[in-house]
């Protein structure tokens, strides 16, 4: 599911109190980060992941992350990427219409 540009700005503002709960260091994407990162969106929807590397690395990175846990990249600033996964019971975060 494609965010539209609305919905991607409530999730941003959702999200600018938050923390990076996930952190990619030197040794890049592997199996670990992304299970990891698989078991956050399921308790938490939308989180921070810290990346490690170039503007064009980061923003590959985070899409990588995203089609790789069936999430959603609402930001990508600096080195910090906000993914979003609506969770398929109780779902907390309702969006806007598009």
């Amino acid at each position: 599911m494609a965010l539209s540009p609305r919905q991607a700005r409530h999730l941003r503002a959702l999200a600018h109190h938050l923390n990076p709960v996930v952190r990619v260091g030197s040794a890049g994407i592997t199996d670990a980060v992304v299970a990891k990162l698989d078991a956050e969106l399921t308790l938490h929807e939308l989180l921070k992941v810290r990346l490690e590397g170039t503007r064009d690395e980061v923003q590959s990175d985070a899409e990588h992350l995203a089609s790789a846990t069936g999430s959603d990249v609402a930001q990508v600033i600096g080195r910090i990427a906000v993914l979003y996964r609506r969770r398929r019971k109780k779902p907390t975060i309702r969006l806007p219409e598009p």
